[in-house]
């Protein structure tokens, strides 16, 4: 009873400190484990390229040129419809100063505060230029070095990936190597299983957002779908940016207060589909996970590494669940992870 007890107090112990190291350590992990993801999903590719004569350096290269022209036709997309924004600007400022009104009286109808008190609110609470232009610059520096990190780790994993290999199968037991092996193939496997996955989830988007916007009665609903399914690369900012720039443009054209909260409304209940249906039964099912843990994932990884956190959760825990499944000590963990079997 006491060596169980002690073997517990170990694992939870273990546990905390696995935790605490991925939570202190996100600014160097990070980078690293997308770059590593990002490097597996274009291995297939990447040794196609090789298998047709090309040097693996040239390989490399071309697979990073098709991630720069995918992120630059997603942005050439995001940037036509953002254009009427930018173009009519002022149109748009006295739009929202009208709605603006509005709201204040609302507010002054049903709580009782004065525009007066309200104006007097808003100027206290408003952030200084300085400070804004602050958090921006910091911003810009952040995300300007992590994707050059991000796309050095592409490169250095996917051409060092042979010496990796050989690494990882010195150090493992003889007896073990045809094991390891496999864990190997399978974690590659199954991060492009996961891709696979997304897919599924984009197309349902396109499907759903069409016909919400559809009804809803946005112009151009088809092309707004399009791009908020697209965004779905990005987990929840991708959508809620989406979302934002049809409602910005929708209010550009007119669209009344009703239509602009049902577009919101449609947002949501399409979130909370995607959320708690979708991805539990598609994502979690492409990678063998089943969707209470799916969705455990999603939140544990949030809460670690934010939204980097939540676009790794699924494909991390599959290759987790993938380690446990071929060690025997932990192979009741990936049964409890995994799917289960009828």
């Amino acid at each position: 009873m006491e060596t169980t007890t002690n073997s517990m107090l170990k694992g939870l112990l273990l546990t905390f400190l696995v935790i605490a190291g991925l939570y202190l350590a996100k600014n160097f992990l990070m980078p690293i484990a997308i770059g590593g993801i990002i490097a597996m999903l274009f291995l297939p590719f990447c040794k196609l390229l090789e298998k047709r004569k090309l040097p693996r350096l040239v390989a490399i290269f071309i697979c990073f040129f098709t991630i720069v022209l995918a992120i630059a036709f997603l942005l050439s997309i995001f940037g036509w419809k953002l254009s009427p924004l930018i173009n009519d600007f002022e149109k748009i400022k006295e739009k929202i100063i009208v709605n603006g009104d509005l709201l204040q009286q609302y507010v002054f109808n049903n709580l009782g505060i004065a525009i007066e008190e309200q104006t007097r609110i808003l100027k206290t609470e408003k952030p200084s230029y300085t400070n804004m232009i602050q958090i921006i610059f910091e911003s810009m520096k952040y995300i300007i070095a992590n994707t050059i990190l991000v796309f050095m780790y592409f490169f250095l994993f996917l051409y060092y990936r042979t010496h990796i290999n050989n690494f990882i199968l010195r150090i493992t037991p003889k007896s073990k190597i045809v094991e390891m092996e496999q864990v190997i193939y399978a974690s590659t496997h199954v991060t492009q299983q996961y891709l696979f996955g997304l897919a599924k989830i984009i197309v349902c988007l396109w499907i759903m957002y069409s016909i919400g916007f559809g009804i809803i009665g946005v112009n151009n609903f088809i092309v707004f779908a399009i791009i908020c399914g697209l965004l779905e690369i990005i987990p929840y900012i991708g959508n809620l940016t989406g979302t934002i720039l049809t409602v910005a443009v929708s209010a550009m054209e007119g669209a009344s207060l009703p239509v602009l909260g049902a577009i919101i409304l449609t947002y949501g209940i399409i979130q909370f589909i995607q959320g708690w249906v979708l991805e539990p039964l598609i994502l979690g099912r492409q990678v063998k996970i089943n969707p209470l843990f799916t969705i455990l994932a999603l939140v544990f990884g949030e809460i670690i590494w934010g939204i980097p956190g939540v676009i790794l959760a699924i494909p991390i825990t599959a290759m987790l669940k993938i380690v446990c499944d071929h060690v025997d000590a932990l192979k009741p963990y990936g049964f409890l992870i995994g799917e289960i079997k009828k």
